[in-house]
C-alpha cells in the first residue's frame, strides 16, 4: 500500500509518499518520495492552483492508494488559519478529484503516533521519522511532517484492521 502524506501550507506544502509492507507501526515502511511544493509569490488563487496541480502531479507520478492530510492548527491569527484551511482544501480536492480516499489527522494525534506524546516539537518528530524510515540525511521540516502524517495513517489503519479482525 502506498500512502501520500500531506502537510499543507499556503507557501510551502510538505509531501511524503511511503510504501508499507509490515504489520507493526513503522515496520516495512519505506520512503518512496518526499519534499515540498513551493507556491509562487503573487495572488493567493495562483498559490492554491499550484498546490492543487502539484498534488495531482505527485499522485500521478507515485500512484498512492490513500492520502492522509494534517488538519488545520487553529492559531491566534484568523487570517492565517483561513489561508491554511484553503491550502488544505486545494490538496484534498486534488486527491478526491483523482478518486483517492482521504483521511485527516489532528497535529497532536500525529505527534502522539510518531513520538509518543502529543506535545512533541518539530525536531522530535523529524528525528523519529528519520529513525522509522532509516534516513541518514536531515529532512526538510515540512517533508518530515508530511511523512509523519503518512506513518500516522499507516499505524491507525493497521490498528483499526486488527480491532475489526478481533470483533468479527
Amino acid at each position: 500500500m502506498r500512502i501520500l502524506g500531506i502537510d499543507p501550507g499556503s507557501r510551502i506544502t510538505g509531501f511524503g509518499v511511503i510504501e508499507t509492507r509490515g504489520q507493526r507501526h513503522g515496520d516495512g515502511a519505506v520512503c518512496v518520495a518526499q519534499g515540498v511544493i513551493r507556491t509562487p509569490r503573487g495572488e493567493f488563487p495562483d498559490r492554491l492552483g499550484a498546490i492543487f496541480s502539484g498534488i495531482q502531479e505527485l499522485i500521478q507520478a507515485h500512484q498512492p492508494t490513500q492520502v492522509a492530510v494534517e488538519n488545520v492548527f487553529v492559531s491566534r491569527n484568523a487570517a492565517s488559519a483561513l489561508k491554511l484551511g484553503q491550502a488544505r482544501g486545494a490538496a484534498i480536492a486534488a486527491a478526491v478529484s483523482l478518486g483517492l480516499p482521504v483521511a485527516e489527522y489532528a497535529p497532536r494525534l500525529v505527534k502522539q503516533a510518531i513520538v509518543g506524546r502529543g506535545g512533541a516539537d518539530k525536531a522530535q518528530v523529524a528525528h523519529m521519522v528519520a529513525m522509522l524510515l532509516r534516513f541518514n540525511e536531515v529532512l526538510a521540516e515540512d517533508a518530515a511532517d508530511a511523512l509523519a502524517v503518512a506513518l500516522c495513517h499507516q499505524h491507525t489503519r493497521q490498528t483499526l484492521e486488527r480491532m475489526q479482525n478481533l470483533q468479527g
